[in-house]
């Protein structure tokens, strides 16, 4: 039977009923909520869902945010929520989505995600770690790098090259890795902000059971795809309110600083204020379009837009405050669990921008993906398209 808005918010107020916020404890709310269907709502019944459209998670978030309910966090596992959780749901086994969705998203495992390599970024195609098969397991080797959270994460979700004798696009396979198993290293990589929220990871006869392999095999770019896509949407379709992000932060400084105005100051501010505003109901609009099915290329245009003004109002920022822009609090090495745009100084969001057009498929990148896909123009030539990977200079 279908539900309405209606129904929804009445399941989810006898839900608050049974299950009191203010007294129940937080591992155990989630749970519940998870079980109840309350946790994504256009996901099946039984895998924290009620199959109803996406656009109805409106209404019971509003209803949870009113009681003060506890949230599962999702900065802190970001990667799990909007990255592995759609790929585990579209191309899992049914005892796969059943392992992993509810702690995943209850938040008692964080995710990373081990795609890039050293020499293997922006072309991600080309990755050389190697999965090799021993009877009922696959055995891996190989490096990982910019693994956002390695250090405070149980699973990972992976792509490895299990057939080196075709095209780089086919013969790659993707795998859930568990990084708590024999072989896995983890090592931080120190950033410009004097943070290293990113890591290197190494992996040395790692062993993975078939059973954590999703998707057929050689078929890892074709899933990988569903992973890229929502990354890109998880990144730049963030909904937040207007005057949110960076731009909130700035227009809050600008009227409470009077004498840090000037004319052109002024000018920009404004022109980013309105982009950013585009930029919010674009992406609310891409969100609505999820309802009907699974994010497409349109989600690299939003990513584009968010890197480049994060960055120029980062910039702008830094400009308006003078001398106090170029302060920065601390560079000792730490390892957070998440990046927090708004929890630091100007001169960390500025140095922190500049990863935004790096991390989650890089500017250029997203840029041949909108003309090719979006647009329809012709691809640029690829003369690497039908070699086989092993025979790839490199």
């Amino acid at each position: 039977m279908s539900v309405d808005a209606a129904q929804l918010r009445t399941l989810t107020q006898e839900f608050l009923a049974a299950h009191p916020p203010a007294t129940t404890p937080r591992g155990d709310f989630l749970s519940a909520r998870f079980d109840t269907g309350l946790a994504w709502v256009h996901y099946p019944k039984g895998l924290g869902g009620l199959d109803v459209p996406r656009s109805l998670q409106a209404v019971v978030d509003a209803e949870l945010e009113a009681a003060d309910a506890p949230g599962n966090d999702p900065r802190r596992n970001g990667i799990g929520l909007g990255m592995a959780a759609p790929t585990i749901l579209h191309h899992g086994t049914d005892e796969q989505k059943q392992r992993f969705l509810k702690p995943l998203w209850v938040g008692e495992e964080v995710w990373c995600q081990l795609f890039s390599e050293p020499g293997a970024g922006s072309d991600l195609a080309a990755l050389g770690t190697r999965a090799v098969r021993d009877g009922d397991d696959w055995i891996v080797n190989g490096q990982k790098v910019w693994t956002s959270g390695a250090h405070n994460s149980r699973f990972a979700i992976l792509i490895a090259r299990t057939d080196p004798d075709v095209p780089k696009h086919r013969g790659i396979t993707y795998f859930v890795c568990d990084m708590t198993d024999p072989g896995v290293e983890v090592r931080p990589l120190r950033q410009i902000t004097g943070e290293a929220e990113f890591n290197e990871v190494f992996l040395t006869d790692v062993r993975i059971p078939d059973a954590h392999r999703l998707g057929a095999v050689g078929n890892g770019w074709k899933v990988a795809q569903t992973t890229l896509n929502n990354e890109r949407v998880a990144i730049g379709g963030m909904r937040i309110p207007r005057e949110g992000g960076l731009i909130g932060i700035v227009a809050k400084t600008w009227r409470e600083r009077p004498e840090l105005r000037t004319a052109d100051l002024h000018q920009r501010l404004v022109k980013l204020w309105v982009e950013a505003e585009v930029a919010r109901v674009t992406g609310e609009r891409l969100r609505q379009q999820l309802v009907a099915g699974h994010p497409g290329p349109e989600g690299a245009g939003m990513k584009l837009g968010f890197a480049r003004l994060n960055q120029e109002i980062s910039g702008l920022e830094v400009e308006l405050l003078g001398e106090e822009g170029l302060l920065y609090d601390d560079w000792t090495l730490r390892r957070p669990e998440f990046v927090d745009f708004g929890g630091r100084e100007a001169g960390y969001r500025y140095l922190r921008a500049k990863g935004n057009s790096i991390e989650g498929g890089t500017s250029e990148v997203l840029l041949n993906i909108v003309a090719e896909r979006v647009l329809g123009l012709p691809p640029e030539p690829r003369t690497d398209k039908d070699v086989a990977w092993k025979d790839l200079a490199r």
